[in-house]
């Protein structure tokens, strides 16, 4: 097994493809146009074995408002495992490697987890976010209730959770 890290720029269109097809066929085909986008222009760690990708996951670059100052997010995206190497270790060691990005480069991390993802985040000290969520859209702050209890950090700022407003984009905004 081997980790590889890498910009989006330094993947050669083989692996980008070799990339989606796994994220596509992790999310059960429910992975659209728009997630694939959110996924590109950051650090990618991609763990390959005998048979090629075997996990992958993503840190890109997000502004997020948090007590009334801007900072430099570093947001988790496309996190899978291959079906067959599942429980062996993968997402932790794409996970550490995800991490380590975000330490040296971004004043917090950030993801929105799945009930099934959630477990691996909660074990390596992501915390879900217990204060409103939201984006700055086109017409102002929108709330996204529906992201609360979904949307984790990293590492858990101190004191209490008030309003995490994020950059809007297309698609999911988180």
């Amino acid at each position: 097994m081997t980790l590889r890290i890498a910009h989006t720029a330094q993947l050669a269109p083989a692996e980008l493809l070799a990339v989606r097809a796994l994220l596509y066929d992790c999310f059960d085909g429910d992975f659209s146009a728009e997630d694939w986008d959110h996924t590109l222009g950051g650090m990618h760690a991609l763990a390959y074995d005998e048979r090629g990708i075997a996990a992958h996951g993503a840190v890109v670059m997000r502004r997020a408002r948090l007590g009334g100052r801007w900072l430099r997010v570093g947001y988790v995206e496309g996190v899978a495992v291959r079906r067959d190497v599942r429980r062996t270790g993968l997402g932790g060691r794409v996970m550490d490697a995800l991490e380590g990005v975000l330490t040296r480069a971004y004043d917090l991390g950030a993801l929105s987890a799945s009930d099934e993802g959630a477990l691996l985040y909660e074990a390596r000290g992501w915390c879900a976010w217990s204060g409103p969520v939201g984006a700055l859209g086109p017409d102002g702050p929108v709330r996204l209730p529906e992201e609360e209890g979904s949307t984790y950090v990293w590492p858990a700022p101190a004191g209490p959770h008030t309003e995490l407003l994020f950059d809007w984009r297309d698609g999911d905004v988180l």
